[in-house]
């Protein structure tokens, strides 16, 4: 059997924790299948990781990286306010894509965990991106592009539903799914309600 090294073996583990919950869902999340899909033992899998819980921290610090730390590059941009928003939908859309079963692990240990470490960390994330969005709003009402009467929390909490939404679409229409189809009607159906 090949060795690996512990960043590479964490990978494969990662990204084979975040395949079994797409395609088989998180309560096929164990040791057992997790090690099966890797092509390991139980015990290699406790080498590189102490835990299912340091895995799954692991993979949400992953997402704060890979997505919301990118994230800002977006907002610290000269570009427009739409083309931002945009732009910033887009991105975190094929993110997600790109990393299926992300939505749904953070969709779920958000509403189920009982895990104070993994909750801080989904909740790190989810303030961020929100932080993020009203930036955003507030860049394109005070520049006269959105309507100044919007009120700003709530239209950040329509748009936090957007993983949601996509991840059905993800599963109902497995093989025809379009991301970019489905980021352009996402963001025109935002930009309507930010003119309103």
């Amino acid at each position: 059997m090949l060795r690996l090294n512990t960043e590479t073996r964490k990978v494969q583990i990662k990204k084979a924790v975040l395949d079994i919950i797409s395609n088989e869902g998180l309560s096929k999340l164990s040791t057992k299948n997790l090690a099966a899909k890797v092509g390991v033992s139980e015990g290699t899998i406790y080498r590189h990781f102490n835990s299912k819980k340091e895995i799954l921290l692991s993979l949400v610090e992953d997402v704060y990286t890979n997505l919301v730390v990118n994230q800002k590059t977006i907002i610290k941009s000269d570009i427009t306010p739409s083309i931002k928003l945009f732009t910033f939908l887009c991105k975190q859309i094929k993110y997600l894509i790109n990393n299926k079963g992300v939505t749904i692990l953070l969709l779920s240990e958000a509403t189920h965990a009982n895990d104070s470490d993994l909750k801080e960390k989904l909740l790190e994330i989810l303030k961020a991106h929100k932080e993020m969005l009203k930036l955003i709003v507030e860049d394109g009402i005070n520049k006269g592009m959105w309507d100044e009467n919007l009120d700003c929390d709530a239209f950040v909490t329509l748009y936090m539903g957007i993983p949601a939404i996509l991840n059905i679409e993800l599963i109902l229409n497995k093989g025809t799914f379009n991301h970019e189809n489905f980021c352009n009607k996402m963001f025109t159906l935002l930009e309507r309600i930010l003119k309103m």
